[in-house]
């Protein structure tokens, strides 16, 4: 279950789970630590957490070695409103899954190359992400090829 964050309209964030006031910082060592972590605006009840989680973003870009750079905040900016946006967020999630899969299995191939020769474990390594980039190209492919009448999943009778 997601920890409870609430908005108030004093704009201090309060965790309902440990009984104390919050401040962006502290919302982003909960989200690094793995919590699941939902905003509450505590006057509407609506849900605000992408923003202050955009908020926890732009504060981390501010200081220090930021992630994002101007020229592909630039390009993300373009894509909004455009026709390929949907695409381009699914993209965006697919990668960031990816790198995060790939990451784990690093650490796991990290751990079992520990009785390995390192070159044989850096082999294993380097055909495991491979495949993993080839299967996530091919998604991307497949999600651009358009899908008519008469093609397989175009909803056409075939006929």
């Amino acid at each position: 279950m997601a920890r409870t964050i609430k908005k108030y309209a004093n704009r201090r964030l309060y965790d309902t789970e440990a009984s104390r006031h919050v401040t962006l910082d502290g919302i982003r060592q909960l989200v690094a630590g793995g919590e699941d972590v939902v905003v509450v605006d505590d006057t509407t009840g609506q849900d605000i957490t992408r923003s202050i989680l955009l908020q926890v973003i732009a504060e981390q870009e501010q200081g220090g070695r930021p992630i994002l750079s101007a020229d592909m905040l630039k390009q993300i900016i373009r894509f909004y409103g455009n026709p390929m946006q949907e695409l381009m967020a699914g993209y965006l999630e697919r990668s960031v899954s990816l790198f995060l899969t790939q990451q784990k299995g690093l650490q796991d191939q990290i751990q079992k190359t520990l009785g390995m020769t390192p070159l044989g474990g850096m082999q294993n390594l380097a055909a495991a992400n491979l495949e993993a980039w080839n299967q996530m190209q091919k998604s991307f492919l497949d999600m651009l090829t358009p899908r008519g009448p008469g093609k397989p999943g175009g909803g056409g009778d075939d006929k």
